[in-house]
């Protein structure tokens, strides 16, 4: 007779929660069958076929650099559940941000790096390469691959909203800069932002 497993040791063989093995049953990822006593039991075959696929397990991140652009983070997250879907991946985990991309403190960044660094997924799933990280994404790529995750981004160019997300990037370094050297009261690094936004607007 086939061996049933528990939600809690799929689990622990997938390198996830069984908050999320429930889940995944719950939507029909995984196939499972319920005792009477409304326990949840994963045939053998079925916890075979999951292990069996090398590379599927996959984290989907997001990121926006304001709240007021939350519509365009639930579009992000739609857009790589069905890209993941399509390919058979496992998403282990949905992360989103709100934040700028050269902010290096993200909470949500900093909880992909951790899933990378355990070994937990295959895959890094974004809808454009600087969602990651706006410079540098080189470096971070050959990280990721020196621990046997690749990165997918979905799209190429990115849409006009997201440029302006750029803009406002740039801007935010150019304040830094300017007030450090001149003092972020000082007339003068009020003289430099004008300039900048000026040249931005003539671009």
């Amino acid at each position: 007779m086939e061996r049933r497993y528990r939600v809690g040791e799929v689990a622990r063989l997938l390198g996830v929660s069984p908050t999320t093995v429930r889940r995944w049953i719950l939507s029909g990822r995984i196939r499972a069958e319920r005792t009477p006593g409304g326990h949840y039991r994963i045939p053998e075959s079925e916890v075979r076929r999951l292990l069996g696929r090398p590379g599927n397990r996959a984290a989907i991140y997001a990121r926006v650099s304001s709240s007021d652009r939350k519509e365009d983070l639930e579009r992000q997250v739609q857009y790589l559940r069905e890209y993941c879907a399509a390919r058979g991946y496992v998403v282990v985990e949905t992360i989103t941000d709100i934040a700028s991309g050269l902010n290096e403190e993200r909470r949500g960044l900093n909880r992909l790096f951790k899933l990378v660094n355990k070994g937990l997924i295959d895959v890094v799933v974004i809808a454009y390469r600087d969602r990651l990280t706006r410079f540098g994404f080189n470096y971070l790529e050959s990280y990721f691959t020196s621990h046997g995750v690749r990165i997918e981004a979905i799209f190429e160019e990115e849409p006009r909203g997201l440029q302006q997300e750029l803009v406002e990037d740039l801007l935010a370094v150019v304040s830094s800069l300017a007030g450090r050297l001149y003092g972020m009261r000082s007339s003068k690094r009020k003289r430099v932002m004008r300039a900048v936004e000026q040249a931005l607007r003539d671009c």
